[in-house]
């Protein structure tokens, strides 16, 4: 049996949210799901449709579904809507009815120029929206949900926080056989192919394609890349990778970073050490800002302060991005303010969301030491969901 326990845990989160950004009504419009995902039906339904339907959520708690006469059966043993609708013909006739009825001021759209994961509304689906609602005022009334998909995304049920604990500890498990498992001579499609194989015995799969991004070496390029068979496991370099897991439909994301001894060494160089401390304690400085009400920026720059002020170049990326569902999982950034990332940084962090808290510097001649943890916002302090590095891994030579 499909379980819409997640579902229905957000739905009651809905009408409070609605209210707080002072919108009437939220309305989500997706058709052959399957082939055009609308990000929003994870969270308020869980299946999958094929005719134009429409999901209305309302300040006052009003949950109504107009859908495909064969798909309304599914809906309703779903259980979140209270009105389930069937059309045959015909989309449009009902819709109006719907909106008259309640005649609200203001209907949210799945549309944003600054999160991906409230964009969910075609182009195509909005013409055919205005057109479908010629003759009647409802059209001046269309706003963007960002604010509201952000906020439902963002703060995290204890189903759903539950859901990423479980992927983080299984993706730790991964880390220790991965460090059992390192050997001189692999090279980074070895390794990738026996992380693969760790997740797989695991019956889970990686968060994102391709994972795990692997960087061994001085010459190997550390980022989204992915496994070079030029780049193998030598005495004196470092191993770096930034993994993840998807479990039970949520996901993990992590860097974890290994150093191989020389013969007769018996720890990590000294300036492959001091870059690793710079790095955790860029992330700790992260953490020490992270809290319901501060701007995602704020957050950044507090590591961004800390690594230059090592005397590092400044890294070219957010400093930690939203999880749950996806490993970039919209919404809240806490990252600079920069013109890529539009008003994303700008957004107050909240209760319940989940973060990444990453950052990584090269070593020359050693390769790349990248740090990534996985935490949870609380009204009053952090949980850390993964246990966080404390130290270089080794691995014998």
């Amino acid at each position: 049996m499909i379980d819409f326990t997640i579902q229905n845990q957000k739905l009651n989160q809905i009408p409070e949210l609605l209210r707080r950004d002072g919108i009437d009504m939220w309305l989500t419009l997706g058709a052959e799901t399957s082939m055009k995902p609308e990000p929003a039906l994870d969270f308020i339904l869980g299946l999958e449709m094929t005719w134009l339907s429409a999901f209305i959520l309302t300040a006052k708690n009003e949950r109504i579904a107009i859908v495909g006469r064969f798909d309304a059966e599914n809906v309703r043993r779903m259980g979140g809507f209270n009105e389930v609708i069937p059309y045959d013909e015909d989309f449009f006739p009902p819709l109006q009815q719907v909106l008259k009825r309640l005649n609200p001021a203001s209907i949210a759209l799945n549309y944003s120029e600054n999160d991906v994961s409230a964009d969910g509304l075609s182009h195509g689906t909005w013409l055919k929206l205005k057109k479908g609602l010629v003759g009647t005022p409802y059209v001046e009334r269309l706003v963007s949900s960002e604010d509201v998909v952000r906020s439902l995304r963002g703060q995290k049920t204890l189903a759903e926080v539950e859901r990423i604990r479980s992927a983080a500890r299984t993706t730790e498990e991964i880390v220790d056989e991965i460090g059992r498992g390192i050997k001189i001579g692999m090279n980074e499609e070895e390794l990738y192919a026996m992380v693969q194989g760790l997740m797989a015995k695991r019956g889970v799969t990686p968060s994102w394609d391709p994972c795990p991004n692997i960087s061994v070496g001085p010459i190997s390029v550390a980022g989204h890349t992915l496994p070079d068979a030029r780049c193998k496991v030598e005495a004196g370099m470092l191993v770096h990778m930034d993994l993840g897991v998807r479990q039970n439909e949520y996901v993990s994301d992590m860097q974890r970073v290994w150093y191989v001894l020389r013969p007769g060494e018996n720890k990590v160089p000294a300036e492959v050490q001091k870059a690793f401390e710079d790095v955790r304690g860029a992330i700790m400085a992260a953490a020490d800002v992270l809290k319901p009400g501060v701007e995602g920026w704020k957050v950044d720059q507090a590591a961004r302060d800390y690594i230059v002020a090592a005397g590092r170049a400044e890294f070219q990326h957010a400093t930690g991005h939203s999880l749950g569902r996806a490993v970039h999982d919209g919404g809240n950034l806490l990252g600079p303010r920069w013109a890529r990332y539009g008003q994303s940084p700008y957004h107050q962090v909240e209760a319940g969301n989940v973060f990444t808290l990453e950052l990584g510097v090269p070593v020359p001649g050693f390769g790349f030491v990248g740090l990534e943890e996985d935490v949870l916002v609380l009204e009053d302090g952090l949980e850390w969901l993964s246990h966080p590095q404390e130290q270089i891994f080794l691995i014998k030579g």
